[in-house]
């Protein structure tokens, strides 16, 4: 089943949604994939607001809204979430100061940024600010959900900001990374790589996957770059090895 994309306040984002909500009910088939849970929408376009909510009760999500800054603000730190789904351009208080705010009062929620900002330097803003992770508008419903299952997967296995595997120690909070009694500088690049290397807790990740979740699915950036800055990373984490795993892709283990 396909959804449509968050393009703006237009009746055919909205008539988009109606109509593959109907396609999946005359087929018999049912659109929720994942038992639910419950995510905070914070977005001040009505006809955004509602496709997301609408779209994500589909996927099996029970959905709260907000309308603005302040009052995301409050019913994010009320907790009861297992992820936020931010706009930055919100009224009253931005995108970027809820952020803040959260982290500064340590709720670790996890964060899912819709922006039209494509930047690099926009993204580090966003990671710094305190985001996990952020789609380019349009985005599909089909894979907001994906990534917000993505982000409670890995949130569920974190008892603690800090992740070891061997040697090597990297604080998520604070975006640390040391080898042994070695801090470890990394570029924004590394770091995001370093990452999503990390919380998939072992596990293989391909090189689309991390391509897409680092540079952007829509960059049309080839994929050798990955194989370019993995190489780095590599030097800065000897000797804790960033494994190819043929057919299936890269990983960390505690070796």
């Amino acid at each position: 089943m396909r959804h449509p994309l968050l393009k703006g306040t237009t009746y055919d984002t909205e008539h988009g949604l109606n109509v593959a909500l109907r396609a999946a009910a005359i087929s018999g088939c049912g659109v929720a994939t994942v038992s639910p849970m419950r995510v905070l929408v914070v977005e001040d376009d009505d006809a955004i607001r509602s496709v997301l909510q609408r779209g994500l009760q589909a996927e099996g999500f029970d959905v709260d809204v907000s309308a603005d800054g302040p009052s995301g603000l409050w019913k994010a730190l009320e907790g009861g979430h297992a992820a936020i789904v931010l706009d930055l351009l919100l009224p009253g208080l931005s995108g970027y100061r809820v952020c803040e705010r959260l982290r500064a009062e340590g709720v670790a929620t996890p964060i899912l940024v819709l922006t039209a900002k494509s930047g690099e330097y926009d993204q580090i803003d966003l990671l710094d600010a305190g985001a996990d992770d952020f789609l380019t508008k349009p985005a599909s419903i089909a894979l907001i959900s994906a990534r917000l299952r993505a982000l409670i997967r890995r949130s569920a296995t974190l008892s603690t900001n800090l992740i070891e595997r061997g040697a090597l120690r990297y604080d998520l909070a604070i975006r640390r990374c040391t080898v042994g009694a070695t801090d470890v500088t990394l570029t924004n690049r590394e770091d995001q790589l370093l990452r999503h290397l990390l919380l998939a807790n072992g596990g293989c990740v391909s090189r689309q996957e991390l391509l897409d979740d680092v540079w952007g699915a829509e960059s049309g950036t080839d994929a050798s770059i990955v194989d370019i800055y993995l190489r780095k990373l590599r030097d800065k984490l000897d000797p804790v090895e960033v494994e190819n795993v043929r057919g299936l892709g890269y990983r960390i283990t505690a070796r």
